[in-house]
């Protein structure tokens, strides 16, 4: 799945490739995609407006547009194809937006989970989804203070706490993983019980950890590449993620893989031990 790092590397892709073109026209071939509004009325409000900038929030693309906002996320599987000439259009082409130059910008999904919504001008802080997402994982915005009183009000196991996205938003699987290991936290160890010591800890290892990713492109694992068809390198420093049976880089304890909360999660032993249980 894409996280915020892939996510951002997508949308600086994007950037050099599709702003300041203008749609000459949109073909939806799984109208599933299209959240709102109806597909007729999104082609027609898409026709002859030009990409002014891209931005996100969150997992969230923004293209700014010169008359709405249209918002897209990815969700497991989605990504974006350009093409300046002799496009392709396989099985998992959804969305082709056509533009005036004769280029055109593909939506693939091998598994159709991704959305798109258009919405009034400067209105894509007021989606649904948005609204509900904790702040970007920048230290000016996310601030130790706000972290702990939410950390305090929640019994939950701390991995999935995080991966609801409303303390802090842009963590999947692979980073929270990776930021826990960092802070030597087990992942099942309830919010409330953290000391104030792992919080900063904790928030300091979120901060690094995908500001890192962000800086190497991401993490690529199995077939993702982003918009410019480049695979991210940040999998090449994972010290916890996908590291069943190597070595602790900190201590040598062979990495375990545990389930928590349905997901695959990779931790040392050693290192991030469970001190108290729900």
């Amino acid at each position: 799945m894409p996280e915020l790092p892939e996510v951002e590397t997508v949308r600086k892709g994007l950037v050099q490739l599709v702003k300041g073109k203008t749609i000459e026209n949109v073909e939806i071939l799984w109208p599933r995609i299209i959240e709102t509004p109806d597909i007729l009325l999104f082609q027609v409000q898409l026709a002859g407006q030009t990409i002014e900038d891209i931005s996100r929030r969150g997992k969230y693309l923004i293209f700014k547009l010169s008359a709405n906002d249209l918002i897209s996320h990815l969700r497991m599987e989605g990504k974006y194809e350009f093409f300046e000439t002799d496009p392709i259009v396989d099985k998992h082409t959804h969305v082709i937006f056509h533009f005036t130059d004769g280029s055109q910008l593909q939506y693939r999904d091998v598994r159709k989970f991704g959305r798109m919504a258009l919405v009034e001008k400067d209105q894509s802080p007021y989606y649904k989804g948005i609204m509900q997402l904790g702040p970007e994982p920048l230290p000016e915005q996310f601030t130790l203070e706000a972290f702990t009183k939410g950390l305090r009000k929640s019994h939950k196991a701390i991995k999935p706490l995080l991966l609801d996205q409303k303390l802090v938003t842009g963590l999947g699987n692979i980073y929270v993983d990776e930021a826990l290991w960092q802070a030597k936290i087990h992942p099942e160890q309830p919010a409330n019980t953290l000391t104030e010591e792992e919080i900063a800890l904790l928030r300091e290892a979120i901060i690094d950890v995908l500001k890192k990713a962000v800086e190497a492109g991401g993490t690529t694992i199995r077939t993702y590449l982003n918009a410019l068809g480049e695979a991210g390198k940040f999998q090449l420093s994972l010290n916890a993620y996908g590291q069943t049976g190597k070595p602790c880089p900190r201590c040598g304890t062979p990495i375990v893989k545990l389930k928590v909360a349905q997901r695959g999660t990779h931790i040392c032993p050693s290192c991030q031990k469970l001190r108290v249980r729900r």
